[in-house]
């Protein structure tokens, strides 16, 4: 290659504006043979922008396990699909949105929903439920963060809703780092049975490529190269590049492609999401090995005399590329006609050329290209390879270091007050007073990350479809039963859930995401759930800046090793750089969605659905408390830390120390033994304890039956705690349990017989009183407090 080659001006200014460095163009022009026209060129801004190829994240996603016995699809698909046994599997993926949410939240979100609902059922699998992850600036005094916020979550519910597909769990999460620059990550899981997977790989030569749905229109343009930039003040000016969703339409486009692909005439599909139909055409032809050829004049479109560019970046939404079996295209015309959607065949596949047309690795036989006419005119002719498997891939090949900053950071003392940007000592943090605790207690409870969420959720329809256990608010995931081919329903349930706490990856990346992963199966393990597998989405800043490639380096490596711990392989997922505002990062947010199994529904409180009169029906514990005379107990690897805390921020308006310390051993016992705690029927609630810490925990679980309660902190205290370190510092691998006082010796049996380093602390009784007695003469009354709960966010 020509390093010293230089584009003149103005293809400078054009590279600028399409996001394309000057190595990246100088790459194209060698494998090209030539220099790329406009069109060309704007086709290689999406599909070598970060948010399609991953070029600045691709090399580490691969230390990601991704087998196990249960999975049959797993990442360079659509979604990951896993098998849950009796013919059932399930597709599952998580997807960010989070750039356009910030220019234009309604859309942004809606199409976030829209976008990832279509990477579901363009495998064959019917979206059976919804999760999101929400990450926005602060609410209160903040105009635009509450309008942000606010209009994101009605996009969410508006799409959700329309199409039909319940939303079942989530997390909401608030920071300043995210005023700038909001994550809405949404997950969609779907169901298929005997592997009846509709692939995006193309075979044969000389079939019709269909194209099925809304018509394009310049909507979108551009959306994914505008993903793959830090956002400023001049980033309302892209507003043209968010997309504008309608759900009737894609309600339509899901039982027209399900009908269709069981018509047995459909070869392979493609959604048309980021990229449009420039990234669903060049990658179906480059996994397929063969080339497409393709007629623009044939595209159905909304607006007048558009240009090619416009059509192959546009991002409408509600969109399919298909590839029929030829001679069969008729089967599937009908269908679209029944439901009234377009449906137009729009070119062929084309074999491909010789590899010497391509200076490319030798090991590439043949090359599969891409020609794309416009008004009788060859516009592009480009190799799909060079589009999709060899765009960059910037390897540093290093293990970074922990810059001093960030380490500076992680070492303060969490009992000492930070003083200024340079991390110094300042006065220490004096610890609290019996006397001060409930002033404490209300501040956490009304605060933003733990208030009540209910104003979101009531948006959301949960339980359409009937499906639907358990629908997550502020406590638990979410769970679904599963229906058999037949339509009749399975003795099997699906627990879904969402979480990260961006404050401790943070801190530590690699432990803030090995903790991202303990507390999903945590989550779980309160339903009953066994953990089978991941999706995730890993949200970070400029990875160009070497705090930030550190934070992703370390995350991916955090979230490897936890899930090779727990069998639990990541088998799809997103990634999502760039995520600044005016040059500053949000706080590391690598989410992780994880879905667990229930084998017997029995276990689920009032279902009924148990056929088999051999299964003994258990009731599951549950995440709030519900009568008083109980006994309240902690169980697990009490080891709290007030770093990376919602009690150290409110306090000193600060993120700094070590945040919660993980064991993986642990959390795999504590997994084992909440098992054996249900099968037993020795608990009536479980509840991990986490944002908040212990004592947030026992007041957000008294809240649904306005219970009271008598503590007795004592054995926490003697544990070496300081008091606000024992009742607000978080902490990983700990449960909280109500259980009737004669389980007390039984259950303490069972922790013996764990043999690990898991506690059993007591810590008071249940009662009717309405009030939480924490010491002599200091009580909090509980109505007061879950009023203020609920009237944060509402």
């Amino acid at each position: 290659m020509n390093a010293t080659l230089t584009p003149p001006e103005t293809l400078q200014q054009t590279l600028k504006q399409l996001n394309i460095s000057t190595f990246e163009y100088q790459r194209i022009v060698e494998h090209l043979k030539r220099e790329p026209n406009l069109t060309e060129l704007a086709m290689f801004s999406v599909l070598w922008s970060e948010h399609c190829c991953y070029k600045n994240s691709r090399h580490l996603l691969r230390k990601f396990p991704n087998q196990s016995p249960r999975v049959v699809a797993g990442p360079g698909e659509n979604a990951g699909v896993i098998d849950v046994g009796e013919g059932i599997q399930i597709a599952f993926k998580i997807e960010s949105h989070n750039h356009p949410t910030a220019v234009e939240p309604f859309q942004g979100a809606t199409t976030g929903v829209g976008g990832i609902l279509r990477d579901i059922f363009t495998m064959n699998a019917r979206p059976i439920a919804n999760l999101n992850s929400l990450r926005f600036g602060p609410q209160k005094d903040d105009q635009r963060n509450r309008f942000l916020f606010t209009r994101a979550v009605e996009g969410i519910a508006h799409y959700g809703n329309c199409v039909g597909v319940p939303t079942i769990a989530g997390e909401v999460f608030f920071d300043p780092s995210y005023s700038g620059n909001p994550l809405v990550n949404a997950m969609s899981i779907g169901i298929l049975y005997d592997n009846e997977i509709t692939s995006a790989k193309v075979t044969g030569i000389g079939n019709p490529v269909l194209y099925v749905g809304n018509a394009t229109g310049r909507d979108g343009m551009g959306g994914a190269a505008f993903a793959s930039k830090e956002l400023d003040e001049a980033s309302q000016d892209d507003r043209p590049a968010v997309q504008v969703g309608d759900p009737f339409c894609e309600k339509l486009l899901i039982e027209a492609c399900l009908e269709a692909f069981a018509t047995g005439c459909v070869v392979a599909a493609q959604d048309m999401g980021a990229a449009g139909l420039t990234s669903s055409s060049c990658e179906m032809a480059a996994k397929g090995g063969v080339g497409m050829r393709l007629d623009l004049d044939k595209v159905p479109a909304r607006e007048p005399d558009m240009k090619a560019v416009e059509y192959l970046l546009s991002e409408s939404q509600e969109r399919m590329l298909f590839v029929l079996e030829k001679g069969k295209e008729q089967p599937v015309l009908d269908v679209f006609a029944k439901w009234k959607l377009p449906a137009v065949v729009i070119g062929e596949v084309i074999a491909p050329r010789e590899a010497n047309a391509l200076a490319v690795s030798g090991a590439i036989q043949n090359i599969a290209h891409i020609e794309i006419y416009r008004h009788g005119k060859l516009e592009v002719d480009i190799p799909a390879v060079l589009l999709t498997d060899l765009a960059p891939d910037y390897d540093r090949k290093i293990t970074p270091e922990e810059p001093e900053a960030a380490k500076t950071r992680r070492l303060l003392d969490t009992h000492l007050m930070p003083d200024g940007p340079e991390g110094k000592i300042g006065k220490i943090l004096s610890d609290l007073t019996f006397q001060e605790i409930p002033q404490w207690l209300s501040c956490l409870i009304a605060s933003e990350n733990i208030a009540s969420t209910q104003s979101v959720w009531r948006q959301y329809d949960r339980h359409v479809q009937n499906n639907t256990l358990l629908a997550s608010e502020n406590l638990t995931p979410g769970v679904i039963r599963l229906r058999k081919k037949d339509g009749s329903f399975s003795n099997k349930a699906l627990a879904a859930t969402t979480d990260c706490n961006a404050r401790y990856v943070y801190l530590d990346p690699y432990s803030g995401s090995v903790g991202a992963v303990a507390e999903a199966v945590r989550n779980l393990a309160c339903v009953g759930a066994t953990p089978l597998a991941v999706t995730d989405n890993l949200n970070f800043g400029n990875p160009e800046k070497p705090e930030i490639y550190y934070q992703m380096f370390q995350a991916v490596e955090g979230i490897s090793a936890a899930c090779r711990h727990f069998e639990t392989p990541v088998i799809s997922g997103n990634v999502s750089l760039y995520n600044e505002f005016k040059g500053n990062a949000i706080l590391p947010a690598p989410v992780v969605g994880m879905v667990g199994l229930i084998e017997n529904v029995g276990l689920i409180e009032n279902v009924g659905l148990i056929e088999n009169t051999e299964l003994t029906p258990k009731t599951l514990p549950k995440a709030t408390i519900g009568e008083a005379g109980l006994s309240l107990a902690l169980i697990g690897r009490f080891k709290p830390s007030l770093g990376g805390s919602e009690y150290q921020y409110l306090r000193t308006q600060s993120i700094y120390g070590a945040p919660p310390d993980v064991s993986l051993v642990d959390e795999s016992a504590l997994l084992d033994l909440s098992g054996k705690l249900i099968d037993k029927q020795l608990i009536e609630t479980l509840q991990d304890v986490s944002i908040g810490g212990i004592l947030c925990t026992i007041t957000e679980c008294l809240f649904e039956k306005e219970l009271g309660a008598a503590l007795s902190l004592e054995p926490l205290i003697s544990l070496g705690h300081r008091l606000d370190e024992a009742l607000f510092g978080e902490t990983h691998g700990s449960y909280l349990i109500a259980y009737k006082p004669e389980h007390e010796t039984a259950i303490e049996k069972l922790l013996e017989g764990a043999r690990t380093t898991l506690k059993f602390i007591p810590l008071g009784k249940t009662t009717a009183s309405k009030t939480l007695d924490i010491a002599p003469g200091i009580s909090v009354d509980i109505p007061t407090l879950k009023s203020q709960w609920q009237g944060t966010l509402s």
